[in-house]
C-alpha cells in the first residue's frame, strides 16, 4: 500500500464559529430526523455536546480506517497519549459492539489545561476511492457550555494509502475557577469530533475528559 504524508501541522483555520453561515440553534434529536446529509454548519449550530452518535456507524463509503493516534504538548514534546493499531485487529469487536473505537476516555494531570499548544497526530487509512475535502469539526464543552470548537481539513486523500497529519491545537485560555471546576468534575468535559467529506457527514467520535491524574484534593 502506498503511503501519503499530508503536511505534518496544519494549524486551526479560522473560528469555525464565524464560518457558520446559519447560526440558528439545532438540537441533536432535530438532526437525526433531517432527510438530507448533516452538514458542516449543522454541527456548528449544536449548543451543547451530543448523547448519542449522528451516524448509525463509523463504517463508511471511502473505508476510512484511523490506526494511530498520538497528543504531545508542543513546547517539550512529550508525549501524553498514544494509540496504535492495525487497521483490522478490532473487527471482530466492532461486529459487536458499533460504538467500538468511537469513544475515549481521557485522562490527563491538572497541568494540562495549563498548555498553550497540543499537537495530534493521527494516521489513518483510505479505501479504493479518492477522499476530497475531508475535514473534521471539533467541538469541547464543559457543562454544555462551548469551550472551543476546532476546524481541521485534512484535504485530499488518494485511494489506496496510509496518511497521516499532526493537528496543533491552540488551547483556550481558562481561567482558574473554571479550571478547578473541570478537574473537579471528571469526565464532565466533553467533545464531539465530526468527520465530513464533501460537507456530508460520514464518522462521529466522542471522547471525555478528567484532570485529576495523580491530583489530590
Amino acid at each position: 500500500m502506498a503511503s501519503t504524508v499530508v503536511p505534518s501541522t496544519t494549524k486551526t483555520k479560522q473560528s469555525a464559529e464565524n464560518q457558520s453561515s446559519d447560526d440558528t440553534p439545532i438540537t441533536e434529536e432535530e438532526l437525526k430526523k433531517k432527510e438530507t446529509p448533516i452538514t458542516i454548519n449543522d454541527v456548528l449550530r449544536l449548543k451543547k455536546s451530543t448523547n448519542d452518535y449522528l451516524t448509525a456507524t463509523d463504517e463508511n463509503v471511502y473505508k476510512i480506517d484511523f490506526v494511530h493516534f498520538r497528543i504531545r504538548d508542543m513546547k517539550t514534546n512529550k508525549v501524553l497519549f498514544e494509540v496504535q493499531r492495525e487497521s483490522d485487529v478490532d473487527e471482530s469487536m466492532e461486529e459487536v459492539d458499533p460504538s467500538a473505537g468511537r469513544f475515549v476516555q481521557y485522562r490527563f494531570p491538572p497541568a494540562f489545561l495549563k498548555l498553550k499548544q497540543v499537537g495530534a497526530l493521527v494516521g489513518f487509512k483510505v479505501g479504493d476511492r479518492e477522499v476530497k475535502s475531508f475535514r473534521m469539526i471539533e467541538r469541547h464543552f464543559f457543562h454544555d457550555q462551548l469551550i472551543k470548537s476546532f476546524d481541521f481539513d485534512f484535504g485530499f486523500c488518494p485511494p489506496n494509502t496510509t496518511n497521516s497529519i499532526e493537528h496543533i491545537y491552540d488551547m483556550p485560555d481558562i481561567d482558574s475557577k473554571q479550571m478547578k471546576e473541570m478537574i473537579n468534575h471528571p469526565h464532565e468535559t466533553k467533545s464531539d469530533s465530526f468527520y465530513f467529506v464533501d460537507n456530508q457527514l460520514i464518522m462521529h467520535k466522542k471522547a471525555t475528559y478528567a484532570f485529576d491524574l495523580n491530583h489530590s484534593h
